[in-house]
């Protein structure tokens, strides 16, 4: 049976539980799909699946009272930001039903336009999407395209640890089993460069920011979006001024909220309307978390993640050698 068919199965046996189930459906053009809300057995002919169901989904779970029993469709890293919030309490684990199943990746969309117009195609007018096999196939404007999917995968899919969902209620296709390494050569090759090359770096990307607060909209795990810190005033640590220095400070404030939280899904990154890397910042304090605790976030429901409890003494922080 195919994937598709074996999830819609899956929803309608448990849609009579649920209130609500969150999915993929199709977006506004061929290249695109979109967040789904199933509360019937008809609205289960909405649901698609595959390399364009971008969006991770579990930033929709803290949008709903406790109270309510919700289904979510995962892929393995959406699947780790719902451990994340079964972590920290935000959900609760008996009215959360998760739909689990193997992802072989998730293509980015602005590689996939950029790849495109090279040919001499405008992305904005496909009118089919056609991903099979290891080839990806467009058409726009009465015109055929193709290129390899190794071209167009996400950043994070190449490194991904996880595409089998972490946990699940359901789980349907069979098991990848695949692991990729993820040393954080990335983030280890940023931090080479010379220390002015790196701030000239950022003042750059963040003389950009528009502050339109996509990037923490996006994000799972920034669950506080009537209270941020960017814009209330008590206390006010941040400003509305448009200089880079503000833009900086709230996105230092968002990457520290998220230290040993962030499960790298890279929703903000994605979000962003001009293109700011702003992912590496928070791969840059996973390292330190990495490194110090040997932990990584959204794994194991029962952990506890190391910033959010206290010992005594750490194994790898010395605090009496100073």
């Amino acid at each position: 049976m195919p994937i598709l068919d074996e999830l819609k199965a899956a929803i309608a046996k448990r849609l009579p539980e649920l209130d609500v189930v969150i999915g993929w459906g199709k977006g506004f053009d061929a290249l695109h799909h979109t967040p789904v809300f199933i509360t019937s057995e008809a609205d289960l002919d909405k649901l698609v699946l595959g390399p364009l169901s971008v969006q991770n989904l579990a930033t929709y779970l803290t949008r709903y009272p406790k109270t309510k029993k919700i289904g979510v469709v995962v892929k393995g890293c959406d699947s780790r930001s719902v451990v994340q919030l079964l972590q920290e309490k935000l959900i609760n684990r008996e009215n959360v039903v998760v739909f689990g199943f193997p992802c072989e990746g998730v293509v980015d969309l602005e590689k996939v336009k950029r790849a495109f117009e090279d040919q001499g195609m405008e992305a904005a007018r496909v009118s089919e999407a056609s991903f099979q096999g290891d080839r990806c196939t467009l058409t726009s404007g009465g015109k055929a395209g193709s290129l390899p999917m190794a071209d167009l995968w996400a950043d994070k899919c190449n490194r991904c640890q996880y595409h089998d969902a972490v946990i699940s209620d359901e789980f349907v296709g069979q098991r990848l089993e695949r692991k990729a390494e993820d040393a954080y050569a990335d983030v280890a090759a940023f931090e080479a460069k010379p220390l002015a090359e790196r701030q000239a770096f950022w003042q750059e990307q963040m003389s950009r920011c528009i502050r339109c607060y996509a990037c923490r909209n996006a994000c799972p795990l920034c669950v506080c979006r009537d209270q941020c810190i960017a814009q209330t005033r008590e206390p006010n640590w941040v400003s509305q001024r448009t200089g880079v220095e503000e833009k900086f400070m709230f996105q230092m404030i968002h990457a520290s909220h998220l230290a040993g939280r962030c499960t790298e899904c890279g929703e903000c990154e994605r979000a962003c309307p001009v293109g700011i890397p702003i992912l590496l910042l928070k791969r840059k304090n996973n390292k330190e978390i990495l490194e110090l605790f040997d932990y990584r976030a959204g794994i194991d429901p029962e952990a506890k993640p190391p910033l959010l409890a206290f010992k005594v003494e750490e194994e790898k922080i010395n605090e009496r050698g100073w």
